[in-house]
């Protein structure tokens, strides 16, 4: 019985021995602790039912039961094990679980990062791209502002014409607003406006007496209406005859008359940089060889323009540049023959009789040229420039006159003396120091300048 007892015990021992752990099933360490507590149980039963076994029984049962207590306390252990490892294995895949979820979590947060990064590169690309189209506008604004801005011909005009309009238009507009009905005191109100203005008595009187006229004929009783019939009145006078300077027949001799400073030789420099522009062949003549560094001084405008000069030493006889300059043209096929003048006071019979002498020689030597005389005026002399006017067209035969310097008066009537008191038509105007400043005279242009809208 004892041997079937320990081999028992050494079977059971064995086989947990060799049972891996990570096999044993729950339900085989059940039966084993029943298996234990029957065997216990049977034991118990024969140490009853033998008491008188030998002292050497008694120490095998002893051992017995300790090796069955042992077999407990092993069967115990590996529950307890298999019970840690159930544990240890849900914790391990929470922690692979867990592990999974922190990676997804990860690539989450890559994947952001990269959209971020994605994000802040396109941001970064607007913004330069912004950064260079700001730059690039504020270069272009600035090279704008560095190049000098285009003004029409119109608006040089009003600019020049600024003073005068104060002088004459707007002096006229506080004359029309003081009164609320036309009347003889308002006429002579702008009677007295105009002659002030240097439109010249003759002339004012002509002007009063036409506008008199349209007034009785329309029937005008609003004094703002008599300003635009002002205005016609103005243009009709400027514009009756033709104020072109015609160039366009080749070969073309253009002579500049006039006394000292009214600006012939600046004059003439603006005429040659413009018809060179135009692909015209320009020469000019320097007939001033009386006044001192004359010469010199046109002598700056062919380096600037680009045109040809004939002169000779200063003191020569003006009327062999001339004729030099006449012989040169027609060699060099020349379209605009250009000569200065010396300036003379017109009360000098002696230096207006030489200037004679020179046309004597243009119409022999150049007889199939398209001739134009000019005489220059300085537009801020006044009345003065009428009386100059006068005398030069009983010498000459003035064709057109260049009034210069109009910028810098407020007594632009005098376009309007000179042009019905000498009967010569205003050909150019100067509004400016610039080569652009000097423009053909257009009557209706210049009214509208002058009186503009209401």
């Amino acid at each position: 019985m004892f041997k079937k007892l320990f081999g028992f015990g050494k079977k059971k021992k064995e086989e947990i021995q060799e049972e891996p752990v990570e096999e044993l099933e729950v339900k085989e360490t059940e039966e084993d602790s029943q298996n234990v507590e029957d065997s216990k149980e049977e034991v118990k039963s024969d140490l009853e039912n033998d008491e008188d076994n030998s002292e050497y029984d008694s120490q095998k049962e002893q051992e017995e039961v300790e090796i069955l207590e042992e077999d407990e306390i092993e069967s115990n252990k590996i529950e307890e094990t298999k019970n840690e490892e159930a544990v240890s294995q849900e914790i391990l895949e929470e922690q692979i679980e867990a592990q999974e979820e922190a990676k997804e979590e990860i690539a989450e947060i890559e994947e952001i990062k990269a959209e971020d990064i994605e994000t802040q590169e396109k941001q970064d690309e607007i913004e330069e791209s912004e950064d260079t189209v700001e730059n690039q506008i504020d270069d272009e604004v600035e090279e704008e502002e560095k190049k000098p801005k285009k003004v029409s011909l119109f608006d040089r005009l009003k600019q020049g014409l600024t003073k005068a309009k104060q002088g004459i238009t707007d002096r006229i507009d506080e004359v029309l607003k003081a009164y609320t009905k036309v009347d003889e005191e308002l006429l002579e109100d702008l009677e007295e406006v105009l002659i002030t203005a240097d439109v010249g008595v003759n002339t004012t009187m002509d002007i009063i007496e036409k506008l008199e006229d349209v007034i009785r004929t329309k029937k005008i009783t609003d004094p703002q209406d008599v300003r635009e019939e002002l205005k016609l009145i103005i243009e009709d006078i400027l514009s009756k005859d033709d104020t072109k300077l015609d160039v366009s027949h080749s070969p073309t001799i253009i002579l500049m008359v006039g006394v000292n400073g009214v600006g012939k030789t600046t004059t003439i420099g603006k005429l040659a940089h413009r018809y060179k522009s135009e692909g015209k062949k320009v020469l000019l003549a320097a007939g001033d060889t009386f006044r001192a560094a004359a010469i010199d001084q046109l002598d700056v405008w062919p380096n600037r323009s680009g045109v040809d000069i004939i002169k000779h030493q200063e003191g020569a006889d003006p009327g062999a540049v001339i004729f030099d300059a006449i012989k040169a043209s027609k060699a060099r096929g020349v379209d605009v023959l250009i000569c200065d003048t010396a300036g003379r006071l017109h009360n000098k019979s002696n230096l207006m009789n030489e200037l004679g002498k020179v046309f004597k020689i243009v119409d022999r030597e150049f007889p199939e040229a398209n001739k134009e005389v000019l005489l220059v005026v300085d537009a801020t002399t006044g009345q003065n420039a009428v009386v100059q006017a006068k005398t030069f067209k009983d010498v000459a035969d003035i064709t057109g006159i260049v009034l210069t310097k109009l910028d810098g008066t407020a007594k632009g009537g005098v376009v309007l003396a000179v042009k019905s008191e000498v009967d010569v038509p205003v050909k150019l105007i100067g509004v400016g120091e610039k080569v652009e400043d000097l423009q053909d005279f257009d009557a209706k242009a210049f009214s509208e300048a002058l009186f503009g809208s209401n």
